[in-house]
């Protein structure tokens, strides 16, 4: 690997490397901007606790804002010098990938039954993997002897498979007929493991991960988190693209006269929702917030039966240039399934090939907020090219 590092842990950190304990101070004077309306006590609780840290400079709450761990999920938060393992969260390079495909949906729906199973047999879902390890050059990418043997662990068998939870394939329609592919997924077991350490030798305690503890980028542990989240970004766009690669070929496979040649794999677009840079004069964390620099463009997925909007950023410095990352929850998964209706779940999702099951029924449309409203509400932020119409939805 690339500059290869040792962690921090292991070399033994000055008290100057240390990472730096939060103090509090009050937000009247920091630019804090709230687009989330009717939000719960608990989520607003997270982020004007991470706001009354002296090293938080600036701070938004987005549309789809619900409650997290340590920061709300759609909130993006800048800081002065320090990075914090628990405001990108646990799955590191979580993102959206798209691609329009080139083929009418005329031409796809009547071979949808056929390539729903072809997925679920070649992609593993939830907590499956593939039997080998994959190969896989990622030698040019820095990182940390923790992320070698995470990978050799685990991250390597598990680079193609899709998770639980809300990640998602789905290949859906636009508005002039045109069938896309839609993957949302992220670091899996790698980033997850990865961040937990982190989180513990921010906080200092093998028990208490969260928090708003952080690092000095300028450290050892600091430059340690930011080569191996940036490792996870790109293994978390290897493990999209790897997925795309395969529904690509049973599509090809699959439908009469549609050669792999003909699609643009060019025009992929790739945003992660769960990172944190150095842009704009600050370290900007990203906790369930897509990316929306001017002219940028990203994937906002609403949830099983509405689809997914390819939208374009605008450029907005009150949303620190970024934009909600998807509908956002109304309720949690426990109360999801203690409240809704299987039937009323499998009624909505008529027309719709999905996996509608009790397992799935925390994934219901009416376990999220309106993204129709949502959408409407960040005008401010992006721009809507594509509505993607779902014909088929892959969940684990």
């Amino acid at each position: 690997m690339k500059n290869k590092r040792t962690a921090s842990r292991d070399r033994g950190d000055s008290d100057k490397e240390r990472n730096r304990k939060p103090r509090p101070r009050r937000t009247a004077n920091k630019k804090i901007s709230i687009f989330a309306e009717g939000i719960e006590p608990e989520a607003m609780n997270q982020f004007n606790s991470a706001m009354e840290n002296d090293f938080a400079l600036a701070g938004a709450l987005l549309p789809d804002a619900h409650t997290g761990y340590t920061l709300p999920i759609g909130g993006v938060v800048g800081t002065d010098s320090v990075i914090l393992p628990s405001w990108v969260g646990y799955d590191i390079g979580c993102g959206m990938c798209a691609i329009n495909t080139g083929l009418s949906s005329e031409r796809l729906i009547p071979f949808t039954d056929l390539i729903y199973r072809k997925i679920y047999e070649q992609i593993p879902t939830g907590f499956n993997h593939h039997a080998h390890a994959a190969d896989w050059d990622c030698s040019h990418l820095e990182n940390t002897d923790v992320v070698q043997r995470l990978l050799h662990q685990k991250g390597l068998k598990q680079l193609g498979t899709l998770g639980s939870g809300n990640h998602f394939i789905e290949l859906g329609f636009d508005e002039v007929d045109r069938v896309w592919i839609i993957v949302h997924s992220g670091s899996r077991g790698l980033g997850h493991d990865l961040a937990s350490h982190y989180m513990k030798l921010a906080s200092r305690s093998a028990k208490a991960r969260e928090g708003h503890f952080g690092f000095e980028v300028n450290t050892g542990k600091g430059q340690d988190y930011i080569s191996d989240m940036n490792f996870c970004l790109a293994y978390a766009l290897e493990n999209r693209k790897r997925m795309i690669d395969t529904i690509l070929d049973i599509i090809a496979r699959t439908v009469p006269d549609q050669p792999l040649a003909q699609i643009d794999k060019d025009g992929l677009i790739n945003r992660n929702h769960n990172h944190a840079e150095f842009r704009h004069g600050m370290w900007i964390h990203r906790k369930g917030a897509t990316q929306a620099e001017k002219g940028m463009l990203g994937i906002i997925p609403g949830n099983m039966r509405d689809g997914s909007f390819v939208v374009e950023g605008v450029g907005n410095p009150d949303s620190l240039w970024s934009s909600s990352h998807g509908a956002g929850r109304v309720m949690g998964r426990r109360r999801a399934r203690e409240i809704l209706s299987i039937d009323q779940f499998r009624k909505t999702m008529t027309g719709i090939k999905a996996k509608i099951t009790p397992g799935t029924l925390d994934e219901s449309p009416f376990a999220y907020k309106d993204i129709f409203q949502v959408m409407h509400s960040q005008t401010s932020m992006i721009k809507i090219l594509h509505h993607i119409k779902p014909i088929l939805n892959i969940k684990a």
